[in-house]
């Protein structure tokens, strides 16, 4: 076993740059493009990840990746693998991988992965109920595709990878059926899976807020859905990206999960300049076909005292979490209660934003933000030790986060909500809803089956 900085120089050392490259017309429809890239088969791990203003990234081979537990971290390159203890603190030797990484000199290089929820309880409350399974993954792909309005660029290790991906990239994508989804009934009847269990978790957790254990929790419930076999992740995601108006999407089969989402908000972005910034959005009502039912439903929200108080804590608590990485005096609130359109829901959303200190980085704001305070609650620890409490298992991927980031100091991580999760052990879906003093069971229950809506329509299986 090797240990220390060297593992990770070593590592990085056996990592081949993206040295070849070409550049085409822009994709018509880039959403297809990418789901065609996916569904290809370049590679046994991919990610799809749409970034501001709908620029999609393909990322494919995982050739080179990291992988933290709890107490361990692995690194893969060129047929070998290090690894390394972790001391109970696995982003600081994640964090310390990708620093190698960027060291190297050279071209900026990009990363691909997810952060699973239950590295919070590593971060911020109990390590106890961390777990044994895998809290971070990255690749650092072979090949990668950016398709953007105006361009394809494609930058691969070798001529290999750059051909296979030109090739696909010249055909056409399948033409996708909008039909083939469940009918509403048999979406309502899942949506209904488990409501009763879950009302009763919302009025525990109700009488722990009043009993001055915390402020506020984002209780959820897991929706497990049949023929797991059958599920067509990228017809799924193209379908429910055509219907959604996410601030992030992503599609993926990277590191044991599988992936398809349309994710409400972002955790953090940093940019190379430094800059920090967080979207959380708490409070929701349904939004559907008729605008001015839609309309009356966003006047309610603004003045709903539930909802405006659950989103106060929450930009409280984002301004606080921003400032103890950035430095003093350039924390703003740059939006305040804003109402954003997010496919079947409409949020309440407003945007922290400040400068990273000297001596921080993007992993130092990733620690102090993670996991989203719309994903768990007011104050952090307490909430997590309530949703130890109340849900039924582990989160794994739902609620954590999906993430770019590139060796220039650029991170964009999206909150995985609102979306399909998959492992060899079964597919699901999840959705949750801050519970505060002032919540029922039957609106809370009501509130996870609007954010569910947002999937479960497009749901798409093999052979139908």
């Amino acid at each position: 076993m090797s240990t220390g900085p060297r593992t990770w120089t070593a590592w990085a050392e056996h990592i081949p740059p993206l040295t070849h490259a070409s550049e085409r017309a822009p994709a018509p429809d880039p959403a297809a493009t990418a789901t065609h890239l996916a569904r290809a088969g370049l590679a046994d791990q991919y990610m799809v990840y749409e970034a501001e203003g709908g620029v999609r990234h393909f990322a494919a081979g995982s050739a080179v990746s990291v992988t933290a537990h709890a107490t361990g971290i692995t690194a893969r390159a060129a047929g070998r693998t290090w690894t390394s203890r972790t001391g109970g603190a696995p982003l600081t030797a994640f964090a310390a991988a990708l620093s190698a990484l960027a060291a190297g000199g050279g071209a900026e290089r990009a990363f691909y992965g997810w952060a699973a929820f239950e590295l919070a309880h590593l971060l911020h409350a109990d390590p106890a109920t961390t777990g044994e399974q895998p809290l971070l993954h990255v690749m650092v792909p072979s090949v990668e595709v950016t398709l953007t309005g105006h361009r394809t660029v494609v930058r691969a290790v070798d001529a290999a990878w750059l051909r296979k991906t030109a090739d696909l990239l010249a055909e056409p994508p399948a033409r996708e059926d909008d039909a083939g989804g469940p009918a509403p009934d048999d979406t309502e009847r899942l949506l209904a899976t488990g409501a009763g269990a879950y009302g009763e978790a919302v009025a525990r957790t109700v009488a722990d807020i009043r009993a001055g254990l915390l402020e506020k929790a984002v209780v959820s419930r897991s929706i497990p859905l049949p023929a797991v076999d059958r599920v067509d992740f990228p017809a799924t995601y193209l379908a429910g990206r055509r219907a959604n108006t996410p601030a992030r999407s992503y599609l993926m089969d990277l590191g044991g999960y599988r992936a398809a989402g349309f994710s409400p908000e972002t955790v953090l972005e940093v940019g190379g300049d430094g800059r920090v910034s967080t979207q959380p959005l708490a409070g929701t009502r349904a939004r559907g076909a008729d605008p001015a039912e839609n309309a009356r439903r966003r006047a309610e929200l603004l003045t709903d005292p539930k909802e405006i108080h659950e989103h106060a804590v929450s930009v409280r608590l984002a301004w606080e979490e921003t400032a103890a990485v950035c430095r003093p005096g350039s924390v703003a609130v740059e939006e305040f209660m804003a109402v954003r359109p997010r496919g079947s829901v409409q949020h309440l959303a407003s945007r922290v934003t400040g400068r990273l200190g000297s001596t921080a980085g993007p992993w130092d704001a990733f620690a102090s933000l993670f996991p989203a305070i719309t994903a768990t609650g007011v104050p952090k620890p307490a909430a997590l030790r309530a949703l130890a409490r109340h849900e039924d298992g582990p989160r794994g991927l739902y609620g954590g986060a999906v993430f770019r980031g590139t060796t220039g100091g650029a991170l964009d991580a999206a909150l995985v909500l609102r979306t399909l999760i998959g492992t060899r052990d079964g597919t699901w879906l999840r959705a949750g809803a801050g519970v505060t003093a002032h919540s029922s069971p039957e609106r809370e229950t009501e509130e996870t089956c609007e954010k569910l809506r947002s999937v479960a329509p497009y749901l798409r299986y093999a052979g139908d």
